[in-house]
């Protein structure tokens, strides 16, 4: 089940041919035991009786009473998944989980939310259900055992899922089908993760194509995967990265100010005035140059006072768009004027650079193709972890 951006208890089916793909992978032991969490009707027990037969204990767990349809021939379980603790275990765990980063699509009541953070090793920042549900359904396997799930492929690189990576790497050998836009009318990326419990390693295949018929492709494969970020191979990406220094061996990487932070301070005005200049955001940056005019963020700050909200606001620096949908965007902030959104980079003690180059070099088409080959369209913004591995050209930055 995948939550609608409406925060409502609608459901958006999962395609039956996603289903069938899915069942394709899935094994079990004949009289073995079968569970679908967040099952609604139950299509992915459906499927598997009729891929595979009858000869299996069929269980399905659902905690909405008015979604829930179970077949007749399943074992029924009203109760939240997160919660429920069975008296057994499972040799097959299948389906599609809800989602939804807590917080922005998904509300909890606190007492809810405190449980949840006691029961789950992974849970990290604002966390998102599936990686609970990953976890969960982890634990209640046997050894042996195999988990299919339908996921978003942020965990992929977000830095919320570090401890979940690292859980999988640690538990067992995981399979990794990259989907890209698998749900009609989302704009969500998909995987299909097939995860063994017990065994090592790390498989990442292509499988965009399955609707045309074709089968998955392997693109990578380490059997020493220990809960890295999960990249796609690139051959010019990888060799820019071998020859350039990291971005974060040169600079400091800092966030800007958080809109209620600038919001409650009081100095920030709504109206402009003597000394005043707006709160720049990233509507403000563009390729190689910053809009300093034009008051997207409807907020004013005086100028002289901008160290106020971050002290690194007072030195021009270089800011680099952390939302701009699948691209690298950069400018020089030469006013050290307020922000209230993206990257900011100061250089370290003593690194050498050329502002005015450095800039060109993070816009060129070389580094969005990077950018694009290394992480596709996984998640729709630069995160910290990927702007820190970014290449710079030693011609370009000096680091002593």
């Amino acid at each position: 089940m995948i939550s609608l951006p409406s925060r409502t208890l609608g459901r958006i089916l999962t395609p039956p041919s996603l289903v069938g793909f899915m069942v394709s992978l899935a094994e079990a032991p004949k009289g073995g035991k079968i569970l679908e969490p967040a099952a609604a009707h139950a299509p992915f027990l459906r499927a598997f009786r009729e891929a595979h037969g009858s000869g299996y204990r069929f269980h399905a767990l659902e905690v909405d009473p008015l979604a829930f349809d179970p077949p007749p021939w399943a074992e029924a379980h009203l109760a939240d998944f997160l919660l429920w603790e069975p008296n057994e275990t499972f040799h097959l765990i299948l389906g599609n989980p809800p989602y939804g980063a807590l917080g922005a699509g998904v509300r909890l009541d606190p007492e809810r939310r405190r449980l949840y953070r006691r029961r789950f090793t992974t849970w990290h920042g604002r966390y998102n259900l599936y990686g609970a549900f990953l976890e969960k359904g982890v634990r209640l396997l046997k050894p042996g055992g195999v988990l299919l799930y339908v996921v978003p492929a942020g965990w992929m690189v977000l830095e919320e899922f570090q401890k979940l990576r690292t859980f999988l790497a640690r538990e067992g050998a995981l399979e990794v089908f990259y989907l890209g836009r698998a749900f009609p009318g989302l704009k969500v990326r998909a995987t299909v993760l097939r995860f063994r419990k017990g065994g090592k390693g790390l498989r990442l295949y292509e499988a965009q194509a399955l609707r045309e018929g074709d089968p998955p492709r392997l693109l990578l494969e380490t059997p020493y995967w220990q809960g890295e970020m999960v990249r796609f191979p690139h051959e010019e990406a990888m060799a820019l990265e071998r020859e350039g220094i990291p971005l974060e061996e040169a600079f400091r990487i800092h966030f800007a100010a958080r809109s209620p932070e600038v919001r409650a301070h009081p100095l920030t005005r709504p109206h402009p005035g003597p000394g005043l200049v707006p709160v720049l955001t990233g509507r403000n940056l563009l390729p190689g140059e910053v809009d300093y005019e034009t008051p997207h963020s409807g907020l004013y700050f005086p100028k002289e006072a901008a160290y106020l909200l971050k002290p690194f606001y007072i030195i021009p620096h270089l800011v680099v768009g952390s939302t701009r949908h699948y691209r690298v965007v950069a400018a020089w902030d030469g006013r050290a004027y307020p922000w209230r959104e993206e990257f900011h980079l100061l250089p370290k003690e003593g690194v050498r650079l050329d502002p005015e180059a450095l800039v060109a070099y993070l816009n060129d088409p070389q580094i969005q193709a990077y950018y694009r080959g290394l992480y596709r369209e996984v998640v729709p913004h630069l995160t910290r972890p990927m702007l820190e591995r970014l290449p710079l050209p030693k011609e370009l930055v000096s680091v002593r």
